[in-house]
């Protein structure tokens, strides 16, 4: 049988707020992530871009980049998981879900759409200045 990694987290219960409201407002990037590339880096296939390697420690840190619209890319910014390998002790370790800030406040309380994107509670207004200008740029 082959030996997989196991998860751990930094910080669990984060974690695990930021992956609810993943599933609750971006559900395309919570299936991929949990049904393809959690499977995927247990067997030890590594997914996204090495962002450093540390050999002391003997870890390597990886950046993956989730499936998300394209307009909330360009108004939030990229859906990333960020989690670090070690392969000595086999033990991936789950860091975070980035924007966190977007997320975070989509766990905290109801977020309003705007057009069809989420829009964070603290600062609307600019939320809704780029959704509006990215849609007149594509006209």
């Amino acid at each position: 049988m082959k030996e997989t990694y196991l998860f751990e987290y930094v910080n669990e219960n984060e974690f695990h707020k930021l992956e609810r409201s993943l599933k609750k407002y971006n559900m395309l990037a919570y299936k991929k992530l949990y049904f393809e590339f959690y499977p995927q880096i247990k067997e030890g296939n590594f997914l996204g871009e090495v962002v450093s390697v540390d050999d002391e420690k003997g870890t390597v840190t990886y950046e993956l980049k989730l499936p998300t619209d394209v307009m909330f890319s360009k108004v939030h910014g990229d859906i990333k998981l960020h989690y670090h390998v070690y392969k000595k002790d086999k033990i991936v370790m789950l860091d975070s879900l980035t924007p966190e800030d977007i997320l975070s406040e989509g766990h905290q309380s109801e977020l309003v759409t705007y057009k069809g994107v989420m829009v964070s509670k603290q600062h609307a207004d600019k939320d809704i200045f780029k959704i509006n200008l990215l849609n007149m740029i594509q006209k």
